[in-house]
């Protein structure tokens, strides 16, 4: 997977005297000591690490822990005391002016907690205002607005002002201004704190929505345990200006790298988090690649299934996606019929799964539709099986872990 952000050394004192800092630094001396003796803060300390293109990469911690600076280090509206920040191979930590407000006007957008509209202007004229800065045209731009905002359901209020929409629908023009820009990259610091629960989740969802369809690389900065764990590909812990630990949510959860990541997430119920990818099995089901023989195919589908016991398999193509799902007795009529291709023996009622799926809407498909569900990704690739026993298995696992 292609890295689209390479972290590498990245220090930032706030001070007067940074160089000093980083002298002590090297010496061994702590944040806190380095505070005390030259009221310098060390914001961000030694961060060392990349983000894949396509990922949504949250950044935890807790207040002062260092991971709004470490965003704004990014796009360098902080400057970097020492340190490299790759994106896309070019060094933004020692970009020219010029080359970093272009880098930012085309390829790089940011979101804030605050909406900070420009209340003067018209919901179309703030989501178009990054293009006019850009020097596209007006035609252009407006209609590149549009098309954005009927992306975040907000087409029928382009000729409102800021004013006369609710914090939801302004934050949505926040994200609606910094998509206009086609960035492939976005950095959203706390994006969507300042809304309520339901409105959050909404975002949220959004988001996912719009990164399904359009796969951009986001930072995302975050303090909520739920919102990172819902949005995050991978998430990096922050104390004292120090990442201390890099993972999925179930790689941290699991294998906490010390005793504050612990206390962290002490308390927090697993089952929660656990999602059908989390779960699926790879060696619960038969498999069945098609080759150009069906009639074949289902005769040494219908034996193995036999021998084990088991009545339904799955069918992948050689390009790893599920073709389907398929049964002894659907194959038995393929074969009595004539049937020339296995797809003649596909079910119709056994749907697919999406990885993401919560544990509890999971539970609810099994108890409805008792079979081995197929889990996929969002590229429809199989990833294994859920059935009634590897879910029960999993949930003693989980009890037995945490007791």
């Amino acid at each position: 997977m292609a890295e689209k952000i390479v972290v590498k050394n990245l220090h930032k004192v706030f001070g007067p005297k940074p160089d000093v800092a980083m002298q002590m630094l090297k010496s061994g001396q702590t944040k806190d000591q380095i505070f005390q003796q030259t009221g310098m803060v060390v914001g961000v300390k030694d961060a060392n690490f990349h983000v894949n293109e396509g990922e949504i990469f949250v950044l935890m911690g807790l207040s002062g822990s260092g991971k709004s600076t470490l965003i704004r280090l990014l796009n360098r509206l902080v400057e970097p005391t020492h340190g490299q920040i790759l994106v896309g191979g070019n060094d933004v930590a020692a970009m020219t002016k010029k080359a970093l407000v272009d880098l930012r006007r085309k390829d790089m957008a940011m979101v804030f907690q605050s909406f900070a509209l420009l209340p003067h202007l018209t919901v179309l004229n703030n989501t178009a205002f990054g293009l006019e800065v850009a020097g596209v045209d007006r035609k252009s731009r407006e209609k590149r607005a549009m098309e954005v905002l009927e992306q975040v359901g907000l087409g029928t209020f382009a000729h409102k002002q800021p004013s006369e929409l609710s914090g939801g629908m302004q934050q949505r023009v926040g994200l609606a201004r910094a998509l206009a820009v086609d960035p492939s990259l976005m950095l959203m610091d706390e994006a969507f704190s300042a809304l309520d629960p339901l409105k959050r989740t909404e975002m949220q969802e959004l988001l996912l929505k719009l990164q399904n369809e359009q796969q951009r690389t986001i930072v995302f900065v975050s303090h909520d345990l739920d919102e990172a764990f819902h949005i995050g590909d991978r998430i990096a812990i922050m104390e004292g200006g120090r990442i201390v630990q890099i993972g999925t949510p179930d790689e941290i959860l699991r294998n906490p790298s010390d005793e504050y990541v612990r206390a962290f997430f002490k308390g927090v119920d697993v089952k929660k988090y656990l999602v059908a990818k989390d779960v699926a099995r790879t060696d619960e089901t038969l498999v069945i690649c098609p080759s150009a023989d069906a009639r074949a195919d289902c005769a040494r589908a219908i034996e193995q299934l036999r021998e084990t016991r088991r009545n339904y398999a799955f069918v992948v193509g050689e390009d790893g996606r599920l073709q389907g799902t398929v049964s002894i007795d659907s194959m038995l009529r393929t074969l009595q019929t004539g049937g020339q291709a296995l797809s003649g023996a596909l079910l119709d009622d056994v749907g697919a799964v999406p990885d993401s799926m919560s544990l509890r809407d999971l539970i609810g498909r099994i108890v409805k539709n008792p079979l081995p569900l197929p889990v996929v990704d969002s590229a429809g690739g199989y990833l294994g099986a859920v059935t009634q026993t590897i879910l029960l298995k999993k949930m003693v696992e989980e009890e037995s872990g945490h007791e």
